[in-house]
């Protein structure tokens, strides 16, 4: 699925799943055809700057601990 096709409640779908502690970027890329990429970047274009910097840092930290994680 490309960027452009997703809807305003797939958008939404994938910040909720990308914000999840529970989904992984590969559950992501089966559900919407987004790589880890491509999902970092809509997340900085729907979050507020300061909710992406601190969802990255808890993502990278996170997957420090578990490898299987984001």
């Amino acid at each position: 699925m490309k960027k452009r096709d997703l809807s305003e409640a797939d958008i939404s779908a994938i910040v909720e799943m990308a914000l999840s502690d529970h989904v992984g970027w590969t559950d992501i890329e089966l559900e919407y055809g987004l790589g880890p990429d491509e999902v970092k970047d809509l997340m900085r274009r729907t979050l507020k700057p300061g909710s992406y910097r601190a969802w990255r840092r808890r993502v990278r930290t996170f997957s420090d601990r578990r490898m299987r994680y984001k």
